[in-house]
């Protein structure tokens, strides 16, 4: 759809800079309301999901809230609060450091790798979504997006 008629506009966009500046948070704000529809029935959120895979990356190695905040894709986001949500869900353990009291280590349990290894078994959905856009197109887009994040 195109971004005038999806937020109902009646004027023209100034310019098509103004135009794809607009298109590209319409679409983020797609991708993102996906990407929530697509983990709601794992019950957990993206921002949560996010961390998951942070602490995957490092498994099995424990990292830091820090370090976490750092990587987010959502750095909004209170990553303290999130850990201690995803401690309740069993999918992660927070140690309080031997050497450093105030710092806290966590770790991905194996509910977590399980949880993980089960959303995984979807990645085609997610690719799914992306489909109408040729090989080409995908490394294009990611080009231009990277582009557009560092100027």
């Amino acid at each position: 759809m195109l971004p005038e008629i999806e937020i109902q506009q009646t004027r023209n966009f100034r310019n098509n800079y103004h135009k794809a500046f607009v298109n590209i948070i319409s679409t983020g704000k797609s991708m993102l309301q996906f990407n929530s529809d697509f983990l709601k029935p794992y019950n957990i959120t993206p921002q949560q999901f996010n961390i998951l895979r942070i602490l995957r990356g490092k498994y099995p190695e424990a990292l830091t809230i820090i370090y976490i905040r750092e990587r987010m894709l959502d750095r909004m986001s209170d990553a303290s609060r999130i850990v201690e949500l995803l401690r309740k869900k069993g999918l992660i353990e927070r140690n309080i450091c031997e050497g450093n009291r105030r710092r806290m280590d966590v770790l991905l349990t194996q509910k977590g790798l399980n949880l993980l290894d089960e959303i995984e078994k979807e990645n085609e959905r997610i690719d799914n979504r992306l489909s109408s856009l040729k090989e080409q197109e995908i490394l294009q887009l990611n080009f231009l997006l990277d582009k557009l994040r560092n100027p």
